[in-house]
């Protein structure tokens, strides 16, 4: 069985340190290490019992289904048993496996009440996610108290800079042995997957980092950090004239709180360069419309914001200028999409910005990727003298009409051409 265990599995299963804690990437075979070295301990060891807990029921069950995978492997004979009791307002099902030497698994859903009294080796698995981490581990951890060959096993994937696991991992000290498996180390190790596919699929850099680079990302950071911000600043201003044919206008519509923005992006090779960055503030409707109609035919294509203020003059320009102008309404799933795209560029170093323009700055970096209690990401800034973060949204427009590719659609009619053949032949 340990020939099919990769490198970092292999390490994970052999180091017998009393405390040891993996942050691990997910889909890296965490659950499967932490279960064979239990299963292995059970079986060399008679009479150990080990109490793992997952998540919830679910997770346990699951959890459950590894070490009895692990078992067949060793063709060793086990009994199953399942039971349920009530605890502290909670129906709890309890999974336990006993072997031929009086040694037990038994898997619980994370529960601070539910595995208070026993005595034995304590597995956490995916423990940032614990609900409660700070009562289950005041629980868990005496629990090993009185027999220094008890050991305790936590493992996780990170949930951001916060609960037991987090505080585990960041000031446990040199207690506690520490395995760190991002995605690329287990492919440097022979995890057959594509980490740059699963990147570009994912298409969510804050996801990325945390689920597969084991980043402890806050959800309340700003969503362009400056590092980002100030590595696409060009060595000049790289506003001026630009190619129709090569540029792209974005357009965040504002009047009496919030400012409108007019960005302006030539596509030079495969970076995106800002040639216009104009605020209008507190213009009438009139004027915004007349500075847009003069940008318009200098430019492939646009998008503009359509939402509240924005509607009617996204109608009128694609009344007047057809489908090269394209409206766009600020739905929260448009918004991810828009910052989203927007950040990838900026990681990518494809756009010039202003040098020491700080308006730019400030709008870039204060929009914040925000979950909301029912789950819901969005993505927002706070209100403030200099706007919205319109800079900020009109950027992303102008990226967005350059990287959709819609435009114009150029045809000719068959039909024309068939009746003129027809008449010549006659």
């Amino acid at each position: 069985m340990a020939s099919s265990l990769l490198p970092y599995q292999h390490r994970w299963v052999k180091d017998t340190s009393r405390f040891k804690i993996g942050l691990w990437s997910r889909q890296t075979g965490k659950s499967f290490a932490g279960t064979l070295e239990a299963v292995l301990d059970a079986v060399e060891r008679p009479g150990t019992t080990w109490v793992m807990l997952s998540a919830g029921e679910r997770q346990s069950r699951e959890l459950a289904e590894k070490a009895k995978l692990h078992l067949a492997a060793l063709k060793q004979g086990a009994e199953e048993l399942e039971s349920r009791f009530f605890e502290g307002g909670v129906d709890v099902t309890q999974l336990e496996i006993r072997l031929p030497n009086a040694s037990r698994l038994i898997f619980l859903p994370a529960n601070p009440r539910t595995a208070r009294g026993y005595t034995g080796n304590v597995f956490l698995d995916e423990f940032a996610f614990h609900q409660d981490s700070h009562a289950i581990w005041a629980a868990m951890f005496p629990i090993i108290t009185r027999r220094p060959d008890l050991k305790i096993r936590v493992m996780s994937t990170p949930a951001g800079p916060q609960g037991k696991f987090y505080e585990l991992w960041e000031k446990g000290g040199e207690a506690w042995s520490r395995h760190k498996v991002t995605i690329y180390d287990a492919v440097a190790e022979g995890l057959p997957v594509d980490p740059e596919e699963l990147r570009r699929g994912i298409a969510d850099d804050w996801v990325w980092q945390q689920e597969y680079l084991c980043e402890f990302v806050s959800e309340e950071e700003a969503f362009l950090p400056w590092t980002l911000i100030l590595q696409n600043e060009a060595q000049e201003d790289p506003r001026g004239e630009w190619e129709p044919e090569r540029a792209y206008l974005g357009m965040d519509v504002g009047r009496h709180r919030d400012l409108t923005v007019l960005v302006v992006l030539e596509r030079v090779g495969d970076v995106y360069w800002v040639r216009l960055l104009e605020a209008l503030h507190r213009l009438p409707f009139a004027e915004q419309e007349a500075r847009l109609h003069a940008l318009l035919p200098r430019v492939r294509r646009a998008c503009l914001d359509a939402t509240g203020l924005g509607e009617m003059l996204a109608e009128n320009a694609r009344r007047a200028y057809g489908p090269k102008v394209e409206p766009v309404k600020f739905t929260p799933e448009v918004k991810a999409d828009l910052a989203q795209r927007l950040r990838l560029f900026f990681e990518d170093r494809k756009v010039r910005i202003p040098p020491d323009d700080r308006a730019l700055r400030e709008d870039l970096h204060a929009v914040r990727r925000v979950v909301t209690p029912s789950g819901n990401v969005r993505y927002d800034a706070e209100r403030s003298e200099r706007g919205h973060a319109d800079r900020f949204w009109a950027l992303a427009l102008a990226l967005h009409a350059a990287e959709t590719r819609r435009g114009p659609v150029e045809y000719k009619s068959v039909l024309r051409r068939a009746f003129a053949g027809w008449k010549g032949a006659l």
